[in-house]
């Protein structure tokens, strides 16, 4: 459990990042539908994942650090939607919280950072999709203006059953 004096960073991902990345992104893999990734991923094989963020432009990894022991508390990214050149405009944006880091106002930060950052731009619209039931995803989504659009059902299969993702949209 962090301590409530927790003091936070938030900054760009940067490669060093990559194992301790990795190690956050697997929990969701093996205890959550949160991802619909169904094995555990090696550092290597997220490598092209990190390296596809710079630390400018519209697709941006932020990381949320203990600046004590420097651990990483979650990141957020903005990364391409589709790839298709009319669509470069659009972000999709997520958010992932180590798992005794959650309801202490780190996803807060980590999106108020993101958007900051994507103020300056060429982005019109952003969206996130949060696989249900995720009620601590939609209040961050919602209180960052998210705005629910539709929902896709029983798209993706994990732990033995379907998952619907629940789609959500914000002007920028």
């Amino acid at each position: 459990m962090l301590p409530e004096s927790t003091e936070v960073q938030v900054r760009p991902g940067v490669e060093a990042d990559l194992e301790a990345l990795t190690d956050l992104y697997n929990h969701y893999v093996r205890e959550t539908p949160t991802t619909f990734d169904t094995k555990v991923l090696t550092p290597e094989e997220r490598r092209p994942w990190l390296l596809s963020y710079p630390e400018d432009g519209p697709h941006r990894l932020l990381v949320a650090t203990d600046m004590d022991s420097r651990r990483i508390l979650g990141y957020v990214t903005s990364g391409v939607f589709r790839p298709k050149p009319a669509y470069g405009t659009t972000v999709e944006t997520t958010v992932y919280l180590a798992p005794d880091a959650g309801g202490r106002g780190i996803g807060t930060l980590l999106y108020t950072a993101l958007f900051e950052a994507l103020s300056g731009e060429d982005v019109h619209r952003a969206l996130a999709g949060i696989v249900t039931p995720n009620e601590a995803s939609v209040r961050l989504h919602e209180r960052f203006g998210f705005h629910y659009v539709g929902t896709y059902r029983e798209v993706g299969r994990k732990f033995g059953r379907y998952w619907d993702v629940a789609w959500y949209e914000k002007d920028l």
